[in-house]
């Protein structure tokens, strides 16, 4: 088997969508991501695509966005405002968690903070099994701490919720994920571990990938008014925050590579020969910088960056293909038929720049040492007003 590393834009397009290259990025974190809609191939991907697509039309993400997130914002929010101070990694796990828990239909019918405070606990370990293959630690021990998790979670959480939504008629069952999976379960044939494993999937990257955007935006926008104070008043700016939400997302990605698997035989266009078996490794990194779409700066942040035509200004970091981010829109926002949705993400950032958050004057953000990806651990902020 060889290995072979794309970095351009162009190619790094045909990998995505070569339907004989299939998802490989997940491989050693299958504890949580075996057969997950991310992991699927072919036509079983796209039987649970087509059914899991309904949850994200139009009228679906206008709801969330301005109906059911401004709620969860403040209040999610509020207790670190009222201290005067937060750890933006903690605050955008907590906050982002409250919105997948809706979207995957885990049911918190407690609803107190000590509820919320083990379902994060699930969450981030949920998180460490997906990303097992760059833990730093016993992996052995983290895998059977993550299957241990996964049962507790069921118990707790998960078969509660199923219960529920089997009470209720069709019509009065919510619009979620879980929801989807029960109705179609017997067309989909999924044993109970898969329907387990694809709610845990939907929480975590729900959760995470935005929750890990939320905190990197907020440090490129520190960095940026302190770099252009003329930008400052743009604080209040719902379409700036949106536009450093791009850039941030372009520059670094959730996951530095995409990884494919060759089912056939392929040929990319610049003449590399894939085998069957082969792995293909996307370097988001330097495909999202590609000098040829982005320019000589294209490393440099810059929110007032434009993207050549028919690039996202995200680039490659939601995909192409069939496997494009499901949730992407509604993470970071698109025109819909007149209509703009801003996204999640910038709608945070948007909140938090407004509630005067800055960088803690003698505390600095520090890395994450038990993992490979360069994730915060923890980044200490304050609130000015």
């Amino acid at each position: 088997m060889t290995t072979h590393t794309v970095a351009t834009h162009a190619l790094a397009i045909e990998v995505f969508r070569n339907r004989d290259l299939r998802q490989a990025l997940y491989d050693e974190g299958d504890v949580v991501m075996a057969d997950v809609l991310v992991n699927l191939h072919g036509d079983a991907h796209r039987d649970r695509r087509r059914l899991e697509n309904r949850l994200y039309r139009r009228e679906t993400l206008l709801r969330y966005e301005r109906e059911l997130f401004p709620g969860i914002l403040e209040q999610t929010v509020r207790p670190h405002v009222e201290r005067g101070r937060a750890d933006l990694v903690e605050l955008g796990h907590q906050l982002m968690m409250n919105l997948a828990a809706l979207t995957a239909g885990v049911d918190r019918p407690l609803g107190t903070p000590e509820e919320t405070d083990r379902l994060y606990g699930y969450l981030r370990t949920f998180i460490e099994g997906a990303t097992l293959g760059h833990h730093t630690g016993d992996r052995a021990a983290k895998r059977a701490e993550v299957e241990a998790a996964l049962l507790d979670f069921d118990a707790e959480f998960l078969t509660p919720s199923i219960a529920r939504r089997r009470e209720l008629a069709p019509d009065e069952r919510p619009r979620d994920v879980l929801t989807v999976l029960l109705e179609n379960v017997d067309d989909l044939r999924l044993p109970h571990e898969v329907v387990r494993r694809e709610i845990a999937f939907y929480l975590l990257a729900g959760a995470h990938t935005s929750a890990t955007a939320f905190t990197r935006v907020l440090h490129h926008v520190f960095e940026w008014f302190a770099d252009h104070p003329e930008d400052r008043a743009l604080a209040g700016d719902l379409d700036f925050a949106q536009r450093c939400t791009h850039e941030t997302i372009r520059l670094e990605p959730s996951s530095p590579i995409a990884a494919r698997r060759a089912e056939a035989p392929a040929t990319l266009s610049d003449g590399t020969a894939i085998a069957v078996g082969d792995e293909v490794v996307i370097d988001l990194l330097a495909a999202n910088r590609d000098p040829a779409v982005w320019g000589d700066d294209g490393g440099a942040f810059d929110p007032w960056r434009e993207a050549p035509e028919r690039v996202p200004r995200w680039g490659l970091s939601l995909g192409s293909g069939m496997h494009h981010c499901i949730g992407g829109e509604l993470a970071t926002g698109a025109e819909l038929e007149g209509d703009r949705l801003h996204g999640l993400v910038p709608t945070s950032v948007h909140r938090m720049l407004q509630l005067g958050c800055e960088p803690h004057p003698t505390e600095g953000p520090e890395a994450d040492p038990t993992t490979a990806r360069p994730y915060f651990a923890t980044y200490p902020v304050v609130f000015r007003r």
